[in-house]
């Protein structure tokens, strides 16, 4: 195997996986950027909703949000025909329909109308790098709509009610984290003497918030509730490009699946519905989720679906409930808002974790993100963590580098008894196979000696590649002068373009062999090829390509040497 073919097989592998990659993002889960955030500066009061389908609705500019009305659409659509108790109604203005809470990680903002989570923005995660503006997770705005909805449906459940959902009271309208956790506390009282305390609980450097529901039956007879949360945002944003495709759709883990997703397209086709133990759903984007974990102790029904042609929509709805007369019961779950903190949301749910999802080469990924983690606790600078897991890997594949060029060596001296024996047997393919096989058995020398260390090395670039995917702390990660992100392209193409001339100088390293003139041009443009390649993805990765391409450098050099002490033509 020459060595100038190997730069094809790694070109050849590398469009394969782009190109398998912009049809997934073509015919399989949508891949899309991040949500543009120049909307999300606009205030809630000039929002505009869908009046028919979204929870938050203030398409009606009244300072009577008697009028606002949400239909069934809103709550699991089986128990919109069960009897409830009417909702009762109070007259309050937009500017006090909302509860602002701010802490340390978190600017939520809750919807008094249903107790519905319609904004958040994470504290600690600027849109982009050096940014003053928080990125903003979930969001009210009708084109980009995002928000976590949840509730009590069943027999007695206000949210069930077709009159449309409950609006509950606080005392205040903006809370501040001030010791190490917050209550926010939201009160509704039904007719019949019913009444629910929806308590949100934050704590001090979390992204999760708890959720408690206290449910006091005031009234004479024994009520059934049934608690849900879901999930529900828009179909329809922007592309990714193929070099960076990322994952924006819905996901859930039950007792059987602890993770998988289900994309927006999935929804559209096909609602879900699956009954299992404990379990969750979420929705994913880049590094980002919002998750709903209900209690871990129950049989919840996890369920997808679509709202019209705008919203998908994720959820479940745990077990009934039933309370007697004069009784109170609490009912707890958990909403996450924050970045895919594997180590963080395995405390969760179990498989929540796997929502940093580092695709089908995950086992190696996960050894290599634990590496280049403990690397990183050490020097404190992702960047130089990045070159030295690349001097351990190229450490750990030296014996197959060196297995690599001295079968290409090999193959080499056998080139004259090569030329003669397709002089020999000319046309006859037949027997020219069969007079090659026996060449090679006899001189020892296996074809594919060379071709095989290379493919071992393709999936740790693979497995690499997703690493700086998916890793939010890879996020606006500082390496040194002009690199400031390690997840996103060099903005100079420094770096690609000094991988392009390392790649040209393993080429020349040795003679081109190749007498074909369309395979001369074709490896001649091949440094220039993934050069241009390497200009649109994580600078992350080509710094570890430039490192791995300098290291085989120096190892040829010294493979060569020891080649040449044996008797072993390198060139």
């Amino acid at each position: 195997m020459e060595s100038q073919r190997s730069f094809m097989l790694i070109a050849l592998a590398l469009v394969s996986f782009l190109l398998w990659q912009e049809w997934q993002t073509a015919y399989g889960p949508k891949a899309v950027t991040p949500v543009e955030q120049t909307e999300q500066k606009a205030s809630l009061t000039e929002a505009k909703f869908v009046a028919s389908n979204v929870p938050s609705d203030l398409a009606q500019t009244g300072t009577n949000t008697n009028s606002v009305q949400n239909t069934a659409a809103d709550v699991p659509a089986n128990m919109a025909n069960e009897p409830t108790v009417p909702v009762v109604r109070n007259q309050l203005g937009q500017s006090e329909r909302f509860v602002e809470v701010t802490t340390d990680t978190l600017q939520v903002t809750i919807d008094l109308l249903g107790g519905d989570v319609v904004k958040a923005n994470l504290i600690k995660y600027p849109i982009t790098e050096g940014s003053n503006d928080a990125y903003s997770l979930l969001r009210p705005n009708a084109a980009a709509l995002y928000v976590a909805q949840s509730g009590l449906i069943g027999a007695n459940g206000p949210d069930a009610n077709l009159d449309g959902r409950p609006l509950y009271t606080s005392p205040i309208m903006q809370y501040t984290l001030n010791n190490d956790s917050l209550s926010v506390p939201l009160s509704w009282v039904g007719s019949n003497g019913m009444r629910i305390t929806k308590t949100f609980v934050f704590t001090r450097g979390n992204h999760a918030v708890e959720l408690q529901q206290t449910i006091t039956n005031g009234s004479n007879d024994t009520i059934i509730v049934q608690p849900y949360a879901q999930l529900k945002q828009t179909f329809t944003l922007p592309e990714g490009n193929m070099f960076m495709p990322t994952y924006r759709g819905a996901a859930y883990g039950t007792e059987q699946e602890q993770y998988q997703k289900y994309s927006f397209g999935d929804i559209e086709d096909e609602s879900l519905r699956i009954a299992t133990p404990a379990g969750w759903i979420a929705m994913i984007e880049h590094y980002f989720l919002s998750a709903w974990v209900p209690p871990q102790d129950k049989t919840n029904t996890i369920y997808t679906r679509a709202i019209g042609t705008e919203y998908a929509t994720i959820g479940y709805t745990s077990e009934p409930v039933s309370i007697v007369s004069g009784a109170e019961t609490r009912l707890d779950s958990l909403l996450y808002l924050g970045p895919k903190d594997q180590d963080t949301l395995k405390q969760y749910a179990k498989g929540l974790n796997l929502t940093v999802d580092y695709g089908f080469l995950w086992f190696i990924s996960e050894w290599l993100f634990w590496l280049l983690q403990m690397i990183q606790g050490v020097v404190v600078n992702w960047g130089v963590a990045i070159i030295i897991i690349t001097i351990i890997v190229k450490g750990i594949m030296y014996p197959l580098t060196k297995k690599q060029y001295e079968s290409m060596a090999k193959m080499r001296v056998l080139g004259p008894k090569m030329t003669q024996l397709k002089e020999r047997f000319g046309d006859d393919r037949q027997k020219m196979s069969q007079a090659m096989m026996e060449l090679y058995k006899k001189e020892k020398v296996n074809p594919m000696g060379g071709c095989f260390p290379l493919l071992l090395q393709m999936p740790i670039f693979l497995a690499l590649y997703w690493v700086f995917l998916e890793s939010v702390e890879l996020r606006h990660a500082d390496f040194v002068f002009w690199i400031t992100d390690l997840s996103t392209k060099d903005p100079y193409f420094v770096l690609p373009i000094l991988t392009g001339i390392s790649m040209w100088a393993l080429q020349k390293l040795q003679p081109m062999t190749v007498t074909d003139e369309m395979q001369k041009k074709i490896m001649q443009f091949m440094p220039i090829m993934m050069t241009i390649f390497f200009m649109w993805f994580p600078s992350g990765l080509v710094l570890y390509w430039l490192i791995s391409n300098v290291i085989t450098l120096v190892q040829a050099k010294l493979i060569y040497a020891s080649m040449e002490k044996r008797g072993l033509k390198a060139s």
